[in-house]
């Protein structure tokens, strides 16, 4: 049971020059919720994404994952803390295959030395893992039938279901999709959304 909210906002804001982009935004999010943020175009919606994830430091106000104070990290700090983003333009490798951009979620690039090929038959089977456990969450997106294609191949709908599938192979915290479903044939949509 928790009794903290997964992200507290407490009186965030964030301006660029003399623009407001965020006014005192608080907000909680719970443990296991989807949280929705609507609203128009320039309403402040990605601002407060990547104030969140650490791209932009708020002006004012304070940040908390659970009971830590995260208020001015980097994003490859708040990437550690489990706090993960997908964005508005899926960024994704072009030339790798679908599979490999799942798994470069959380895969480090292993270089070749020595150690590490005493050592080989170890990081062999964790690679082996690794890439089952990214085909079985290409399928939840329904792209593993593509699993050996150029991401280039892919449409944008299908380029943003490549993103959420690198996101969910991070496991993360606290999951940030800008939004995520644009673009994509909304039958599929809603059985991600009951997948999840």
């Amino acid at each position: 049971m928790y009794f903290l909210p997964l992200l507290k906002l407490d009186s965030v804001s964030k301006y660029f020059g003399g623009i407001k982009a965020l006014d005192n935004v608080t907000l909680e999010v719970d443990h296991s919720k989807f949280t929705l943020l609507i609203g128009p175009n320039g309403s402040g919606k990605s601002t407060l994404i990547n104030v969140v994830t650490g791209v932009y430091k708020p002006d004012f106000g304070s940040i908390f994952l659970e009971k830590t104070n995260v208020t001015g990290k980097k994003p490859h700090e708040m990437y550690k803390l489990g706090i993960i983003r997908t964005f508005q333009n899926p960024q994704i490798f072009p030339n790798l295959s679908v599979l490999d951009n799942v798994i470069l979620g959380v895969s480090p690039i292993r270089g070749e030395s020595i150690f590490r090929s005493l050592f080989r038959p170890f990081w062999i089977k964790e690679e082996e893992e690794l890439a089952e456990k990214a085909y079985n969450i290409l399928k939840i997106v329904k792209l593993d039938r593509l699993w050996d294609r150029p991401a280039k191949e892919l449409s944008g709908g299908q380029l943003k279901l490549l993103e959420i599938a690198r996101a969910l192979m991070t496991k993360p915290k606290l999951l940030i999709m800008d939004e995520p479903l644009a673009g994509v044939n909304p039958q599929l949509a809603r059985d991600i959304e009951y997948s999840y």
